[in-house]
């Protein structure tokens, strides 16, 4: 097979792919029921608190559930952040030297500016 071929095999495939799974969504689309809301009714004047209500009371009984769940995932989250960080702090610290060397006359100028700044604005406010 020459590259022609196999540019031509590929693209058959990727438009045959793209077909069948434009088949399988516009299927499920066809077989999902979908809810119709009457917005006028649902959400006017004595209805919109309730719904509202009903809204948050979902959502806070759909945190409580998931409580545990999410707390172990932000500790085991922070677990491996804080193993990463150990584990290149070496890198870091080095690529941090290399930075402030490079850029060490722009930051000068920079913090110079910036505290000039802070000098106006602490002035304006006495």
């Amino acid at each position: 097979m020459n590259l022609e071929e196999l540019k031509k095999l590929r693209q058959e495939k990727f438009l045959a792919h793209k077909k069948k799974k434009r088949e399988y969504y516009l299927k499920k689309k066809e077989t999902e029921v979908r809810k119709i809301y009457d917005y006028d009714t649902e959400l006017n004047s004595d209805n919109f608190a309730l719904k509202i209500k009903e809204i948050i009371k979902a959502q806070k009984n759909y945190l409580d559930n998931r409580k545990d769940i999410i707390i172990t995932k932000m500790n085991d989250y922070k677990e491996k952040k804080k193993e990463y960080y150990e584990l290149n702090k070496e890198k870091r610290l080095e690529y941090d030297k290399e930075y402030r060397e490079k850029r060490k006359e722009e930051l000068k100028q920079y913090r110079r500016e910036y505290y000039k700044k802070i000098k106006e604005i602490k002035s304006l406010k006495e």
